[in-house]
C-alpha cells in the first residue's frame, strides 16, 4: 500500500486525478485543499488543509507519503497578475520540492503544460524536449510553467527524490466545476448562445480523464527525470465546433468568421470578459495560440505509460452530458434542431 498526496484537487485536472485514484485500491489518498467542498463527498481521501505557498502545511500533508502529484497552479493569462502567478507556479513548486525532500517522498509527478514548448515551424510534429527557456515563451503562465518544469527536472535524484513531468494540451471534459474557458464555450454553445465558427485556427484538445490516467501511470512507472506529453490529435476550430453541434443536437453555425474579424473583435471581447467577470474565450493571446503549431505527439506516453486518449466526440458527448446532469438545463436553452445543409453558411473575412 502506497500513500499518495494530491495538490490542486479542487481544480479541473486535479479532481479528475482524484477520481482516477479511486480506482487504485493499492493507494491511500490524501488531498491538500484550502477549504472543504461538497464535490469531495463520498470520495475516498483524507483531507489536509493548507496551500502550496505555505511550506509548513506541505510538511503536514506530505509526511509519510510515497508519491506526490503536484497539480496546483495558476492558469491566469490576463496581464496585471504576474507576481501572483509567479508566486504560485514557481515559488509554490519550490516549496513542494523542498517539502518532498524533507519528508522523504520517493516520487513527485509535476503537472506541467505543452505551453512550455516553443512552436516548431510548418506544423512539424513536436515531441518532448530537454531544454525549457522561459525567455523564448509568451505570457507569464507559460514562462512560469517552464521555469517550474526546469526546477522539477533538475531536482531528480536529489535527496532520494525521483521526479516526472506530465504536459497536457488543452484539457476539457467532465468535472469542470470552476468553468474553464473551453467549458464556458461548450456551455454557451449548448445553450444556443454561440452561433459562430471560424475559418482558421485549431488546437489539441484532450480529455481530462485521459490526462488523469496518464498522470497516475506516470507516478507508477514513468521514467525518472523525464517529461511526458499527454495530448490527443489536433483538430481545427471549425471541426471542433461542428462536432460540438452534433453532440448538442444543435445545427452547425451559419456564420464563419475569418481571422481579420476576430483580430478586430478580440480587444473588445477582452474588455467585456473583464467587466462581466467571465472566463476569457476570445482574446488576442488565444487567437495567437490557435494559429500556432499544436501538432504534439503522445508517442512516448503511449509507449511508457500505456496512454491512449479517447475520441474527441466521446469527450464532448460526456462533457455535455455532465454539464446537463450537474447544472440542469438553462431556461433559454432551445430545443435541438435538425442540422441544416452546409451551403446555409455565411463566411465573413
Amino acid at each position: 500500500m502506497k500513500t499518495v498526496c494530491l495538490t490542486g484537487a479542487s481544480g479541473h485536472v486535479g479532481y479528475a486525478i482524484l477520481k482516477e485514484l479511486q480506482n487504485h485500491e493499492d493507494k491511500e489518498i490524501r488531498i491538500l485543499i484550502r477549504k472543504d467542498s461538497e464535490i469531495f463527498d463520498g470520495l475516498r481521501c483524507e483531507k489536509r488543509y493548507g496551500d502550496i505557498t505555505d511550506y509548513e502545511s506541505l510538511i503536514r500533508a506530505f509526511t509519510g507519503c510515497d508519491i506526490v502529484y503536484h497539480v496546483a497552479g495558476c492558469v491566469e493569462i490576463k496581464p496585471g497578475h504576474e507576481e501572483h502567478v509567479y508566486n504560485i507556479n514557481v515559488n509554490g513548486t519550490k516549496n513542494v520540492l523542498r517539502a518532498c525532500r524533507k519528508c522523504g517522498v520517493k516520487r513527485l509527478v509535476y503537472m506541467g503544460s505543452v505551453d512550455t514548448y516553443v512552436p516548431l515551424p510548418d506544423n512539424e510534429v513536436m515531441h518532448e524536449v530537454s531544454v525549457y527557456d522561459p525567455d523564448a515563451l509568451e505570457g507569464t503562465y507559460a514562462k512560469t510553467k517552464a521555469e517550474a518544469t526546469r526546477l522539477v527536472l533538475a531536482a531528480n535524484g536529489k535527496g532520494g527524490l525521483r521526479t516526472v513531468v506530465c504536459q497536457p494540451s488543452a484539457c476539457m471534459g467532465p468535472y469542470d466545476f470552476k468553468v474553464s474557458a473551453v467549458g464556458s464555450m461548450i456551455r454557451m454553445f449548448a445553450g444556443g448562445a454561440f452561433p459562430i465558427t471560424m475559418t482558421f485556427g485549431g488546437y489539441n484538445f484532450v480529455d481530462v480523464r485521459d490526462v488523469a490516467a496518464g498522470t497516475v501511470a506516470a507516478g507508477d512507472r514513468g521514467k525518472a527525470g523525464e517529461a511526458y506529453i499527454l495530448c490527443n490529435e489536433m483538430c481545427t476550430v471549425d471541426e471542433f465546433i461542428r462536432l460540438l453541434a452534433k453532440v448538442c443536437g444543435n445545427r452547425p453555425p451559419r456564420i464563419r468568421l475569418g481571422k481579420g474579424v476576430i483580430d478586430f473583435a478580440a480587444p473588445i471581447m477582452e474588455r467585456y470578459y473583464k467587466i462581466a467577470k467571465k472566463p476569457a474565450i476570445f482574446t488576442r493571446y488565444a487567437v495567437r495560440k490557435l494559429c500556432s503549431n499544436c501538432n504534439f505527439s503522445y508517442e512516448k506516453a503511449a509507449r511508457d505509460l500505456g496512454y491512449k486518449p479517447r475520441p474527441l466526440e466521446e469527450s464532448l458527448r460526456d462533457t455535455v452530458a455532465w454539464i446537463r446532469e450537474t447544472e440542469g438545463p438553462k431556461p433559454e436553452e432551445p430545443a435541438p434542431e435538425e442540422p441544416k445543409p452546409a451551403e446555409d453558411e455565411v463566411k465573413t473575412d
